[in-house]
């Protein structure tokens, strides 16, 4: 018994909100209202593309880098040490802001991180997927925006 009520509450602790992750679509649509679409010359599949490989669509997603010592928090998986309040606080954001599932705490600290000086490339999963790819348009395929 005693086992099960610890396992139910590593559970709970590992997804306290009981957030689920996001449809691509519901993401495009949500970026593409944020004002992402082309903000700083980035395509809304770039923005799309960057929310995948970064979190799997999950707004409240956090992920301990344990090589560079940093843990990322939301769709984007915003640095903590350069953008939330763990950190510099660039954003001047709490960390736990940036897994709301509205996005729009997210959204405007993305657009202070891109307007730096390596714009999506601040990201380096952007430029290990999404840079080159000839295969961005897929990332709307079918979203009514």
């Amino acid at each position: 018994m005693k086992a099960s009520v610890v396992l139910f509450l590593l559970g709970y602790l590992t997804d306290p909100s009981g957030a689920h992750v996001l449809g691509r679509c519901t993401v495009a649509k949500m970026l593409y209202k944020g004002g992402l679409d082309y903000f700083e010359g980035y395509s809304l599949e770039n923005w799309v593309c960057l929310a995948y490989y970064e979190s799997k669509f999950n707004p409240s997603a956090v992920y301990e880098n344990e090589h560079g010592g940093y843990t990322g928090f939301g769709l984007f998986q915003i640095r903590e040490d350069l953008w939330c309040d763990h950190g510099q606080n660039l954003c001047g954001v709490s960390c736990s802001e940036l897994l709301n599932p509205n996005l729009k705490k997210t959204i405007n600290c993305a657009k202070k991180i891109v307007k730096g000086k390596e714009g999506m490339g601040a990201w380096p999963t952007w430029s290990r997927n999404c840079q080159f790819s000839d295969t961005l348009a897929r990332w709307l395929d079918g979203c009514k925006l």
